[in-house]
């Protein structure tokens, strides 16, 4: 398998976020905000990216049958550990995302990604993949997350760009997310249009 063809992946052709439409959870919950977005995105990648490396390194070990039980306990034991290293030290961050840090053990594309990749392919490649798909997830949920809070609230990082008053509340708020999504999914399908 080509190594960039797996890291370029997650980055346009599969984008979990605007391509493949999962993984939207968090990316609909967390991202009112550029630094929320950006956490989510980190903590993530890390869970996608040292469980791909794991499970593509032991599939030649794990029975068939109890593959799906294993890949949880993986995931399970870096949803712990990101957890408890966001607790101690970005307490504010870890505050803000909530519950969605430990959710992370259910979202779609840490599993699809363990069932779909790296049980069939060998440690590198998947270890690519699971950089792809992480910075594809952590773009489009920076992006995102960038477009709602200064549209939302006039700041980007939460530095004011302009009075809130003025801002769209609307864009902050659960519709901001869909309105944000399809506006992206479409900008990303134009420029792929042009481009082939």
């Amino acid at each position: 398998m080509n190594l960039w063809g797996a890291l370029n992946r997650g980055l346009v052709g599969e984008n979990p976020v605007l391509r493949l439409m999962i993984g939207l959870c968090p990316a609909l919950a967390v991202s009112t905000n550029a630094i929320n977005a950006l956490g989510m995105g980190a903590a993530t990648s890390f869970v996608l990216i040292f469980s791909n490396f794991v499970i593509a390194a032991i599939r030649k070990f794990v029975p068939d049958q109890v593959r799906i039980p294993i890949f949880i306990i993986i995931i399970s034991t870096f949803v712990t550990i990101i957890d408890y290293v966001m607790q101690a030290f970005t307490p504010e961050l870890h505050s803000a995302l909530g519950v969605f840090i430990p959710l992370i053990v259910v979202n779609c594309i840490i599993l699809g990604r363990a069932e779909a990749f790296a049980y069939k392919n060998p440690v590198l490649s998947s270890l690519f993949d699971g950089i792809g798909m992480s910075l594809g997830f952590t773009i489009a949920l920076l992006a995102i997350g960038s477009i709602r809070e200064l549209l939302g609230a006039g700041a980007l990082f939460g530095f004011a760009f302009y009075s809130p008053a003025l801002a769209a509340t609307i864009m902050i708020l659960p519709p901001g997310a869909f309105i944000t999504i399809g506006f992206l999914m479409a900008i990303l399908n134009k420029v792929e249009n042009k481009v082939q």
